[in-house]
């Protein structure tokens, strides 16, 4: 049996792949070895793996407890024959989801438990588009000036799908107990502390607000600021371009990602599996606790103030069911076109 190769990503500060290795028949030496490179090294790729549901599953098993497994992150259903039917039209809740989930953010920190790590294999890609970016929080910590460590150094924001949805894309879900829409926001700290490596690093994206002794524009700003921050320097951003086959795993506890347009109308699967942080690390609290209110009252009021500032992002500030809230049919295609150009004006 060869050694695993293990490649760190050109050019970057973070990342790197995996090869001379099978998932699917993973021995424990090799997966010390995994482990100890994802803790490195914050996200691994694994090409042409194409596991099975169950491999995908048995993997993600190694790492820790697991919040869902081998679930279809896709714009089409998953039939009970395991074949993918009709491409999902956009006026679905599902479409706006994952729209909103094309902003840097961290897995399940709108739960009371958030994340450790989260992999993704790749069933089926589009022609273009569709890649997964991710970005190193940890070297974006440690390139902050002293002044800004200092200012943010205690501070906590909330954290909450409905927030983000409302925000990005001025989407207002209803909500929904047992749903991401479930109406708690979770306070948690901006510098976050590794529990197994000790490094720290920004625990911020998409989903976090509303930080406690800050105004409003005062916190959304510097959370906008710190995400920018992080994503200004091309050493701290990985661009993964899917190949059918490919396994992507990252670290929740020190990264952020983002799903890139791509045209709609493609098919797009991803397998998704993710692991649930541990409780003496990533719990901030349960929705019984006395501290659960804040959270709730912060909430409300920010989405009353974004629902009269986001009439004018794309989803117009709407539920599903408003009829104001009518999509385009060529909404992929146009998003596709016009962030490709802005990327390339770039």
């Amino acid at each position: 049996m060869s050694e695993i190769t293990i490649t760190p990503i050109p050019d970057k500060i973070f990342g790197a792949i995996v090869t001379e290795v099978e998932l699917a028949t993973l021995t424990d030496t090799q997966f010390s070895t995994i482990q100890s490179a994802f803790l490195q090294y914050g996200f691994l790729v694994f090409p042409g793996q194409h596991l099975s549901d169950a491999e995908n599953t048995a993997f993600g098993e190694r790492f820790g407890k697991l919040e869902f497994a081998a679930l279809p992150l896709a714009n089409q259903e998953k039939r009970p024959d395991g074949t993918y039917g009709e491409i999902i039209p956009m006026n679905t809740q599902r479409m706006r989801t994952n729209v909103g989930n094309e902003a840097w953010h961290t897995d399940s920190s709108y739960w009371p438990i958030s994340s450790k790590c989260a992999m993704l294999s790749a069933v089926t890609v589009p022609d273009e588009g569709g890649e997964t970016e991710l970005a190193d929080t940890r070297s974006g910590y440690a390139a902050l000036d002293e002044a800004t460590k200092t200012r943010i150094e205690g501070l906590a924001a909330f954290h909450s799908t409905q927030f983000s949805q409302a925000n990005d894309v001025g989407d207002f879900p209803p909500q929904t107990d047992g749903t991401i829409y479930h109406g708690e926001a979770y306070l948690r700290p901006i510098v976050k502390i590794h529990p197994e490596t000790g490094v720290k690093n920004l625990f911020v994206g998409r989903h976090a607000f509303g930080i406690p002794g800050l105004s409003r524009d005062e916190s959304r700003a510097l959370i906008k600021s710190l995400v920018e921050f992080v994503v200004s320097d091309p050493a701290r951003v990985y661009t993964h371009k899917w190949q059918v086959g490919d396994t992507l795993i990252w670290d929740n506890r020190a990264l952020l990602h983002r799903a890139m347009p791509y045209d709609y109308h493609q098919a797009r699967v991803l397998t998704g599996t993710r692991v649930a942080g541990e409780a003496e690390s990533e719990l901030s609290y349960y929705p019984d606790d006395p501290r659960a209110e804040a959270g709730r009252q912060a909430l409300q009021a920010e989405l009353g103030a974004l629902r009269s500032e986001t009439g004018e992002h794309l989803f117009g500030g709407t539920t599903l069911d408003d009829k104001t809230g009518a999509i385009p049919p060529d909404l992929g295609v146009a998003r596709y076109n016009r962030d490709r150009q802005i990327q390339s004006d770039h």
